[in-house]
């Protein structure tokens, strides 16, 4: 690039984006790849977001390498991407076209020298919690995120540092890629717009006194995405997690949650689609596997996954019970769960007794009790609201509302055009 073309782009102003899941890159891509400066700021240690902990996603039923190793390097081999991790925005100031933002980045401990290696995880003795995984296992003190992870480094975390584990992996490093002195530092960046793409986290489980969520072989649908993943605590293998028993019947319970004024008053949008896709993991592994599926109604929106949902209507052994789950109870000698539910078509009360139950929580804004700096909107749900009168600041993804990956690709892709007409126009 010369120095007439680095001018010309400098000129056209700066969007920061805010969230490095499949939205954040995708508004990220878009606006840079037509020749605007763009930071992204994740407070992950690596980009991905949700879309990284799935086994496969739609419509395609691809692996997240799929879409997430092509952008990865498109942010690479891009000059106008600046991204940090282990970052969050602290304040914002000023209007469209001119924001001051101030943004905090916090250690990772480990700096560009490191090969992945794995020998500072070999020597740490320390076991945390595998948030990754949905704390299904534990994680060294010194781990890299995943196998995708980018930037493909590994992580000290703070709670090693100043213990033995932290002068082991020091010791082990034959790179001199581990810094502990490293120390938070401040960005102070200036930019014309910026996008929202904070994303979503499950709704917690355990708020829902009544679906067994306290039992071992009650989970949710994203731990069940970990658990069919090959990455993930049981290498692709989904078996029962009380004794790691093999799967002859399984239930899952849509709406976990949802459509309910006692905790998500909404639709989550992607349940269902998910819980049918989860299905699928089923039958490839258990060809005989008898999968009970419990719904209030199927959303299966567009020609695509409706005819997605008839093909799995097809299967003769699973089993769509229109019917709202009103208990989940466990058999404390063989750690087997029935679940309870009205059939609202045949009116009789149905019991399935399984080797495990699927929850199908739905989706909840990361904003809904972390507000973002600046003057941002949100809806009562915790949704943030789009300034589209004023303009400046957008929100993309599921920060917005439920969106399944393809919406979300859309959407961000809209989001980036409103933010380079705020540049253009201010």
């Amino acid at each position: 690039m010369t120095e007439e073309q680095r001018a010309e782009e400098s000129k056209k102003g700066s969007i920061l984006v805010v969230g490095g899941g499949i939205s954040g890159l995708t508004a990220t891509l878009e606006a840079a790849e037509v020749g605007y400066e763009v930071f992204l700021v994740e407070k992950n240690p690596s980009l991905g977001g949700r879309v990284a902990q799935l086994k496969h996603y739609f419509p395609k039923l691809c692996p997240p390498a799929c879409g997430l190793e092509i952008n990865f390097r498109r942010i690479k081999d891009n000059p106008g991407i600046t991204f940090y991790t282990l970052a969050e925005v602290q304040s914002v100031s000023g209007g469209p076209g001119n924001y001051n933002v101030t943004v905090k980045i916090n250690p990772r401990y480990v700096n560009e020298k490191c090969t992945c290696c794995d020998e500072c995880a070999k020597v740490c003795m320390t076991k945390l919690p595998n948030e990754f995984n949905f704390d299904m296992g534990t994680i060294k003190g010194a781990y890299l995120p995943h196998e995708m992870a980018f930037p493909m480094r590994y992580v000290i975390s703070p709670k090693i540092i100043g213990t033995d584990d932290a002068k082991r992996a020091i010791e082990a490093c034959k790179y001199d890629a581990i810094d502990l002195e490293m120390q938070p530092k401040t960005v102070n960046l200036k930019v014309g717009a910026i996008i929202w793409a904070t994303g979503w986290r499950p709704y917690d489980a355990s708020k829902i006194d009544n679906l067994g969520f306290e039992y071992p072989n009650v989970i949710t649908n994203m731990m069940m995405e970990r658990l069919a993943s090959l990455n993930g605590p049981t290498n692709g293998s989904i078996l029962r997690p009380s004794d790691n028993k093999k799967i002859s019947k399984i239930a899952f319970v849509q709406c976990a949650g949802s459509r309910d004024e006692n905790h998500l008053p909404y639709c989550s949008y992607i349940c269902c689609m998910a819980s049918l896709k989860q299905a699928t993991y089923v039958r490839e592994q258990y060809p005989d596997a008898k999968i009970y599926i419990f719904y209030i109604d199927v959303r299966a929106p567009g020609q695509r996954y409706e005819k997605f949902y008839k093909k799995i209507k097809e299967d003769e052994n699973i089993f769509l019970i229109k019917g709202k789950v009103a208990e989940v109870q466990e058999d404390p000698s063989t750690k087997d769960i029935t679940v309870v539910a009205e059939d609202a078509v045949g009116g009789e009360k149905v019991q399935e007794t399984v080797d495990m139950a699927v929850l199908a929580t739905g989706m909840v804004p990361n904003t809904v009790d972390t507000k973002l700096p600046g003057d941002v909107k949100y809806d009562p749900d915790g949704f943030v609201v789009s300034d589209l009168d004023r303009g400046g600041m957008y929100a993309t993804g599921c920060a917005l509302k439920p969106l399944d990956v393809t919406s979300s690709n859309q959407h961000a892709t809209g989001v980036a055009l409103k933010a380079i007409q705020t540049l253009v126009s201010s």
